[in-house]
């Protein structure tokens, strides 16, 4: 089991109230103070865990910039009041920013028993 420090364990519980945050927001017809609370949590809970030198490596690579003013430009967007517009932007700008770890995350559900079945299906796997 991986052990983790206490500043670790408390990015990961600032991460999952940004994620609920951010999901209850749009549940709730796009928030904007729900939105904009999940925004910081999971962006503080981010540096918790990887460390503050490590987020800032990861945002402001010079491949990564279009990618990182998206999903901060989108952050921004939501501080100030415009939440729809605001999360397409980071929705954009996540997909961008972590997309080379979308095949080694398809690869993990691909283990987990009923979901790997599903992606395994001839009609799915084709495209994932």
């Amino acid at each position: 089991m991986i052990s983790l420090t206490d500043s670790q364990k408390i990015g990961i519980g600032l991460m999952g109230f940004g994620v609920f945050f951010l999901f209850f927001g749009m549940i709730l017809f796009f928030d904007k103070a729900l939105l904009a609370i999940g925004n910081i949590f999971f962006v503080v809970g981010l540096a918790f865990v990887i460390g503050l030198e490590r987020t800032f490596r990861f945002f402001f690579q010079k491949h990564k910039m279009k990618a990182t003013s998206f999903f901060l430009g989108g952050v921004f967007i939501v501080l100030i009041g415009w939440p729809i517009i605001g999360v397409i932007l980071e929705f954009y700008g996540f997909f961008l920013l972590f997309r080379g770890f979308f095949p080694a995350v398809v690869g993990f559900i691909r283990r987990i028993p009923v979901l790997g079945y599903l992606l395994n299906l001839p009609f799915i796997s084709g495209e994932v």
